[in-house]
């Protein structure tokens, strides 16, 4: 008999140790779990945004591609990679002499025709000054001819003067005339002449200093200077090269204002009717993942960008926040925009949420018991979502749905 009532007293010992840690086990584990798979409906701040991936470009004109506009060989190239210029900096220097000698041809043929332009403008005055002269003789022997013709008339009439010396008179009266009358052409001719060669050598001197301008202008352009202030970022051309300047400029240099970036985010086609001019923005870099920077919407590109069969569109983030030093082109961007801010929003988290037969319904416990009750839905601002209706603030709604719970419904 001692035997079995040691054993008995064995096994009753054994179960109360077992029944013992099951309960401080499974205490424990209905404790974790009610932190765990139940939350309480709260009043908050929502901030509906929207998210996109992006990265740090030059803004419009902050990025420029120097070349050269005339052809000739590389005399020295004063440009490296990394290099702070300022704008009308000299970048490089092409061979000159050939222009040089055309600029020299040119501001000999300005000379010339300068000088001729000089000579009208003294010669011809002088010939027309003649030629007044000879028409004021003309009009002067003209008077004494008609005189002369008018006294014999008059003495031809008293029998003073033969009929011979009359004619005479009138022969030499008919002459004056003819000789005025050429002076005269000759004085309009020569004006006119004065007139006509002046205008054409002032077009001719026009015309001279045009091409004088034109190949001073060449002349300029053996000198490649910075359009802008900004880093190189690309040398393409050495010194030495030989480059032929046709349609397209051959590239020496690429120039970047690192003080003028902006971002360009590619946001989905679902959401790129939310977005704005002016919403504000936030976004971080890969290269200092705990910093945030902060921007506005400030441009949407109109043509969708399509890789893969995505279709995205290109929106412009314009930087608020200093970053010279910082930001460089291509870092890729984690973009946020901020649509829309509301307060003392009642929210749950996401998780508390299904989707059952075309409704949102949550499960809240009361008095222990889950009750399955339908709600409205509204924004969602990250784990958390709207309860415009059918939820109590403070109400306990479940995150995980029991097994009991889910058989009941």
């Amino acid at each position: 008999m001692k035997a079995p009532l040691k054993t008995i007293c064995f096994f009753l010992i054994g179960g109360s140790v077992a029944f013992a840690y099951w309960y401080g086990c499974g205490s424990a584990d209905s404790k974790a779990g009610n932190n765990t798979t139940t939350a309480t409906a709260i009043r908050r701040d929502f901030t509906s945004t929207v998210l996109a991936t992006g990265a740090v470009q030059p803004q419009v004109g902050a990025e420029v591609r120097v070349g050269a506009r005339v052809s000739g060989k590389v005399s020295r190239l004063y440009a490296n990679i990394g290099d702070m210029v300022r704008k009308g900096d000299v970048i490089a220097e092409l061979e000159k002499d050939d222009l040089q000698a055309i600029l020299a041809q040119r501001s000999a043929e300005l000379e010339m025709t300068r000088a001729r332009l000089s000579s009208v403008e003294v010669l011809l005055p002088l010939e027309i000054e003649k030629a007044e002269a000879e028409a004021a003789q003309g009009k002067a022997t003209l008077k004494l001819a008609r005189k002369e013709a008018i006294r014999y008339k008059e003495l031809l009439e008293q029998s003073l003067a033969t009929r011979q010396e009359c004619d005479r008179a009138e022969e030499q009266l008919a002459v004056a005339e003819a000789n005025l009358r050429s002076a005269e052409k000759a004085l309009e001719l020569k004006r006119a002449q004065y007139h006509e060669t002046l205008k054409q050598t002032r077009l001719d001197l026009d015309r001279s200093k045009a091409t004088y301008d034109i190949a001073s202008v060449q002349l300029s352009y053996t000198l490649i200077t910075a359009p802008i202030d900004g880093v190189i970022s690309s040398v393409s051309t050495q010194e030495g090269e030989t480059v032929a300047a046709g349609l397209n400029a051959p590239t020496f240099v690429n120039i970047i204002d690192l003080n003028r970036l902006q971002v360009d985010a590619y946001v989905d086609e679902i959401d790129i009717g939310k977005i704005q001019i002016g919403q504000k923005a936030a976004f971080s870099v890969d290269t200092f993942p705990g910093r945030e920077f902060h921007g506005e919407v400030i441009a949407m590109y109109p043509k969708a960008v399509i890789e893969e069969n995505v279709v995205n569109y290109d929106v412009v983030i314009g930087i608020n926040d200093a970053y010279t030093g910082l930001l460089r082109p291509d870092m890729t961007a984690n973009v946020t925009i901020v649509l829309e801010t509301q307060t003392d929003v009642l929210a749950v988290p996401i998780r508390a949420v299904r989707r059952e037969k075309g409704r949102n319904i949550v499960h809240v416990l009361v008095e222990g018991q889950a009750q399955q009750r339908r709600v409205t839905v509204g924004w969602r601002d990250g784990e958390w979502i709207e309860i415009v209706d059918g939820l109590d603030e403070n109400e306990t709604v479940m995150l995980e749905i029991p097994r009991s719970v889910n058989d009941q419904f």
